[in-house]
């Protein structure tokens, strides 16, 4: 019998470090939606595959599994999505833990027919809080772990955005910085539904 995709997924956080690096085992993370994250040329995260920088250069499409009906009871539901690296410079100092390369709230997942099986790409409904900012890991730096975080946005009469003016705005390489997205999360009542994950190996270069 095949395991469960869910269940799975706590397994390659931990295999990859990721919890307890960027999830505490405290937080008791247990997945309920299953999601990939496709880039324009066809690469795809999938919980630890890897991937070069040439691949990951445009923004990708968040693409929700339809399991067993799950969006029955969600149909209104919206969700954040964050991609993180913690290990900025590098995994061995990780100064900068962690790196924001892209925040985008109001997510929401597309209409299903009743016999659709297929894996949709999520709505976006309107512009990313953080604008995508591509992988380019230092040279020398090892591997890196490049993590997307889906948290479920509370419910709420107004769509949940990230009030103007906040820290989630900044976009320049110093202001994607040393940013905890579980504080983020407490901040505004978001809940963590799902994770997944690519690694970039930073290039290699022999010194001068």
């Amino acid at each position: 019998m095949a395991a469960d995709p869910l269940s799975s997924i706590v397994s390659a956080l931990k295999r990859e470090q990721i919890i307890p690096d960027v999830l505490p085992e405290r937080t008791a993370f247990t997945p309920s939606v299953l999601f990939s994250v496709v880039y324009p040329n066809g690469s795809e995260a999938n919980l630890g595959n890897y991937l070069n920088v040439e691949e990951t250069q445009d923004e990708p499409e968040i693409r929700f599994a339809a399991l067993n009906g799950q969006w029955d009871n969600s149909a209104e539901a919206s969700y954040t999505l964050a991609m993180l690296d913690p290990d900025a410079p590098s995994r061995a100092e990780p100064i900068y833990r962690t790196f924001r390369h892209w925040l985008v709230t109001g997510l929401k997942s597309p209409a299903l027919t009743s016999n659709s099986t297929e894996a949709l790409n999520a709505l976006k409904t309107h512009p990313a809080t953080t604008p995508y900012r591509p992988p380019g890991p230092r040279p020398n730096s090892g591997l890196h772990r490049y993590i997307f975080l889906l948290f479920q946005e509370p419910t709420s009469a107004q769509p949940f955005a990230v009030p103007q003016g906040e820290p989630e705005y900044g976009a320049a390489l110093e202001e994607r910085r040393s940013w905890n997205p579980l504080s983020f999360a407490d901040k505004y009542g978001l809940k963590l539904v799902g994770a997944n994950y690519f690694l970039v190996r930073a290039p290699e270069v022999a010194p001068e």
